[in-house]
C-alpha cells in the first residue's frame, strides 16, 4: 500500500451504534471510540426507567461496549455493580461481538429523595465487578473494584490499574436528544486510550496507597512516559457534546485529537441490544424448579416469567410445564 493510498481525510458519515478500534503509533497508544443511539435506547426503553436510572444504566452500557468490543467471537464480559444506594444492583452483559441488554434495580423514593445527584452518588458503596468468559471452554476471570460515590470512569481506571496494570483513560458521556417530530432518546459516546509501548517498563505506574502505611513513609511514585502524558492530555480536552454529537464522526473527533500524529482505524465493528431470552429458555428453567415451587409461582391461573432485560413476558398454562418434566 503506497503513502497515498493509506492517508486520507476522515470519514464525516454519522456512525452511530459502532465501535472504531483505533491506533496512534508515534505514541505508542490504542483506543476505541463507540457512539450509541437507536441501539442505546432498545436497550432500556422496555422498563421505563426514571431518567436518573436511565443515565446511569447508559453510562454502564457504554463503559461495557468499550470493554467488551475487544473480545473474540463467542467471548462475554458481564458488568455488574452492587452497592447501597438508590440504585442499588446494574448488569450489562455483552456477548461478542455485537449483542448487549442490560437491567437495573432501584429504590424510587430514594431515587426521588436524591434530587440531582450524580451517577456515582445514585450508586452509593459497594463494588464493581467486571467477569469475562473467552474460549470455547469458558475460561473465566473476574476484576473488582470498591465503589464509593465515584463515577464510573474513576472506577474503569482503578480496575485497570489493579488488574490490567495498563494505564488506561475512559471518558463517558450521556445525554437526551429530540429528533424530528418523535419523543426524546438516549444517546452516548465513549472513548478508551491504552499505552502499550513495546518496552513494558516504560508503562509502570505507581504503586495505589494502601492506606495503613506508618506515617512518613514515602509514597511509591513512578514518572510518568513523555508519550502517555501526550496521549492524556489530549484525551483530557475532549467535551462531553463531542462525545454525544451525531454530526461528529468518530474518526473526525479522532482527526481532531491526533492528526498531528496521525492516527489509524480500523474496521468499525457494530453494537445492538439484542436479548438471549425465547420460551424455550424459560420452559427449561420452570423445569429446574420444584412442583411446589411452580405452584407457588401460579398467579390468576397462569405461570407469568417476565424477563428482566428486555421486558419480554411469557405466560405459560400450569398443566403445560408440568406434563414435560
Amino acid at each position: 500500500m503506497s503513502a497515498a493510498e493509506a492517508a486520507r481525510l476522515p470519514n464525516q458519515q454519522p456512525d452511530d451504534d459502532k465501535v472504531l478500534p483505533f491506533a496512534v503509533e508515534p505514541l505508542d497508544v490504542r483506543g476505541r471510540v463507540v457512539r450509541l443511539g437507536a441501539a442505546l435506547d432498545k436497550a432500556i426503553e422496555n422498563h421505563n426507567y426514571p431518567p436518573q436510572v436511565s443515565r446511569a444504566l447508559s453510562e454502564a452500557i457504554t463503559l461495557a461496549v468499550l470493554l467488551g468490543s475487544t473480545l473474540k467471537d463467542a467471548g462475554r464480559l458481564i458488568l455488574q455493580t452492587q452497592t447501597d444506594g438508590p440504585i442499588d444492583f446494574m448488569v450489562v452483559d455483552i456477548v461478542a461481538p455485537e449483542k448487549v441488554r442490560a437491567y437495573a434495580r432501584f429504590n424510587r423514593k430514594r431515587l426521588a429523595d436524591a434530587g440531582k445527584a450524580t451517577t456515582g452518588q445514585l450508586l452509593g458503596n459497594g463494588h464493581l465487578a467486571m467477569t469475562v468468559e473467552t474460549g470455547t471452554e469458558a475460561q473465566r476471570y473476574q476484576g473488582i473494584v470498591a465503589l464509593s460515590g465515584g463515577s464510573l470512569e474513576d472506577a474503569a481506571h482503578t480496575y485497570f490499574q489493579n488488574s490490567e496494570q495498563i494505564p488506561t483513560r475512559v471518558r463517558i458521556s450521556v445525554g437526551e436528544e429530540m429528533l424530528a417530530g418523535e419523543k426524546m432518546h438516549w444517546r452516548a459516546g465513549g472513548l478508551l486510550v491504552q499505552f502499550l509501548p513495546p518496552e513494558s517498563s516504560r508503562a509502570a505506574q505507581s504503586d495505589i496507597d494502601p492506606g495503613d502505611a506508618p506515617q512518613g513513609t514515602a509514597k511509591h511514585e513512578v514518572k510518568e512516559d513523555d508519550a502517555w502524558l501526550e496521549a492524556k492530555a489530549l484525551v483530557e480536552t475532549v467535551e462531553d457534546h463531542e462525545l454525544l454529537d451525531s454530526s461528529l464522526s468518530s474518526e473526525r473527533l479522532l482527526w481532531r485529537l491526533f492528526n498531528e500524529r496521525g492516527v489509524r482505524v480500523f474496521d468499525a465493528l457494530p453494537v445492538q441490544a439484542n436479548c438471549s431470552c425465547s420460551r424455550d429458555r424459560v420452559f427449561d428453567m420452570l423445569k429446574s424448579f420444584t412442583p411446589e415451587d411452580r405452584a407457588d409461582m401460579v398467579k390468576d391461573g397462569k405461570i407469568v416469567v417476565t424477563c428482566e432485560f428486555c421486558g419480554r413476558v411469557y405466560p405459560f398454562e400450569p398443566g403445560e410445564v408440568e406434563s414435560k418434566v
